[in-house]
């Protein structure tokens, strides 16, 4: 007996329209078949269960379905139900109805762009499922999304090899002191070398501060790190030293500091999306990479006023 496993899914649809018809010529017009074609398929089908499926009396008279015939019917109408609803899922998943998207983050991006992102992906797309993580680190993320844990990744600073990156933004960085300690305007780079500074711990946002400013022959004297923007201003606002700082990263309506740009500028920082360049994205993951890069060219701010 040929084994099932030849069995086709055009065998089992000719089958519940024969059943349900109960001529072959009819179930050929529901078909879109020739009464051949739907002969050949039973005929095929019952070569494979060893048996008839169906007492064919000849004439106009319906056929009748054998025991065998209502056994395989029963399990043939389940898969055919169960491929229905997995073309349905499909087509539900190319939508964008359903899926889960999962999205690393970092303070500012979350506090800025991530909001706009979000609101904008779920007036699309009501029912996805967006999961976020926000690392201190930034550059932690990179290795999150190469093991398969985030779909998508927001990071400092574009990558080659096995990530691929999108620009979305550049986030330019400016000299934040206390109001009024200095006159409004620009500040000379070099004149910070030595001064008492607040600053990131680590990550690559602070990397291109301190690069940067000691490109430009300043090395200030780290007095206070910390990960959280907020609490870099408030110490700035306390006296404790200045800062250099991006400016997605500071509420420009603050009025207890004041925002100096600095020449020669520290190059800014370049806010990018990360994904694995060997890994398709999904609708919704892509839908979100299209809709950050989106809202990046709108919240991008130009460098102070020189």
């Amino acid at each position: 007996m040929p084994s099932l496993r030849d069995l086709e899914l055009r065998h089992l649809v000719a089958l519940d329209a024969v059943a349900t018809e109960g001529t072959f010529a009819k179930a050929a017009v529901r078909l879109g078949y020739t009464q051949s074609a739907v002969s050949q398929q039973i005929a095929g089908l019952e070569r494979l269960v060893g048996d008839k499926l169906f007492d064919r009396p000849g004439g106009p008279r319906p056929v009748e379905i054998t025991p065998l015939g209502k056994l395989v019917l029963g399990h043939a109408r389940d898969l055919i139900q169960r491929v229905d609803a997995t073309g349905d899922a499909i087509e539900r998943y190319r939508n964008g109805e359903t899926g889960r998207v999962d999205v690393g983050t970092f303070q500012s991006v979350s506090n800025v762009l991530l909001p706009a992102i979000v609101k904008r992906l779920r007036a699309e797309f009501p029912n996805v499922d967006i999961r976020l993580f926000e690392a201190e680190d930034d550059l932690s993320l990179d290795q999150k999304v190469l093991d398969g844990e985030l779909d998508v990744a927001f990071i400092v600073g574009t990558r080659t090899g096995e990530l691929e990156t999108a620009v979305l933004l550049d986030d330019h960085f400016v000299l934040v002191t206390p109001a009024g300690e200095l006159p409004a305007g620009p500040v000379r780079t070099e004149s910070l070398d030595a001064r008492p500074f607040v600053g990131y711990p680590s990550g690559s946002c602070q990397y291109n501060i301190e690069t940067g400013l000691r490109d430009q022959g300043a090395a200030p004297t780290f007095v206070f790190r910390t990960m959280d923007n907020g609490a870099v201003t408030a110490m700035v606002r306390a006296g404790m030293g200045w800062a250099v700082m991006p400016l997605m990263a500071l509420d420009v309506d603050d009025r207890s500091i004041d925002l100096h740009s600095l020449v020669p500028p520290v190059p800014p920082r370049q806010v990018c999306g990360a994904w694995r360049r060997d890994r398709t994205l999904s609708p919704i993951a892509a839908r979100l990479v299209e809709i950050a890069l989106d809202v990046g060219q709108t919240h991008e701010r130009r460098p102070l006023a020189s």
